[in-house]
C-alpha cells in the first residue's frame, strides 16, 4: 500500500476516535442541555437564527467558551507525542486549570484529557498500533467537522448524539 494511503488511513482511523473521545464525553457532561459559561448562549441563539439546533449550538458554544473535551483531547494528543504519559498527565492538569479559570463548573476537558490520554496509552504506547502525532491531526479533522463545515448541520448531529445518548 502507497505510503500516503497508509498515513491517510491513520489520520482517518484517529479522527474518529477523537470525534468520539470528545463529542461523547461534552454530550455525557451536558454540554447541549444548556449553556455552562459566558459567551455559550449567545453562540447557541445565533446558529439556531441560522437554522440550526439551539442545543447543538449551546454545544458548539461551551466549545468555543470553555476548555472542554475536544480542547482536552487535542491538547493530550500534543503534550504525549511531545513527552509521552507524562505529556498527557501535564495536559491533564492544564486542561484542569482552564476549566476553573472560565468558571466552568463541570470537568468535561480534563476529563476528555484523561480519556485521550489512556486511549493514547492504549495504542501508541502499549500496542504501537497508531503513533501519536496521527491523533494531533486527527483532532484538527474532528473539530474541523463541528466548527468549521456546517453550523447548522453539525448543531443537528449535536442534538441527535445528546438524544442519543440521553442527555435531552
Amino acid at each position: 500500500m502507497s505510503s500516503i494511503l497508509l498515513e491517510a488511513g491513520y489520520i482517518l482511523m484517529a479522527s474518529i476516535i477523537c470525534w468520539f473521545n470528545f463529542v461523547t464525553v461534552d454530550t455525557i457532561f451536558g454540554l447541549p442541555k444548556a449553556p455552562g459559561v459566558q459567551g455559550a448562549d449567545v453562540i447557541g441563539k445565533k446558529i439556531q437564527s441560522i437554522g440550526g439546533n439551539l442545543n447543538g449550538g449551546y454545544f458548539m458554544g461551551n466549545i468555543v467558551c470553555s476548555p472542554d473535551a475536544s480542547a482536552g483531547t487535542l491538547m493530550a494528543s500534543i503534550f504525549y507525542y511531545t513527552m509521552g504519559v507524562e505529556g498527557g498527565l501535564i495536559a491533564i492538569f492544564l486542561i484542569y486549570i482552564g476549566n476553573r479559570l472560565c468558571h466552568d463548573t463541570g470537568y468535561a476537558g480534563t476529563i476528555g484529557a484523561t480519556t485521550m490520554t489512556f486511549i493514547l496509552y492504549l495504542l501508541s504506547g502499549l500496542t504501537g498500533l497508531v503513533e501519536p502525532q496521527y491523533f494531533i491531526a486527527g483532532m484538527v479533522v474532528a473539530i474541523f467537522t463541528i466548527q468549521g463545515l456546517s453550523h447548522e448541520k453539525a448543531s443537528k448531529v449535536l442534538y441527535s448524539v445528546g438524544k442519543t445518548l440521553k442527555v435531552l
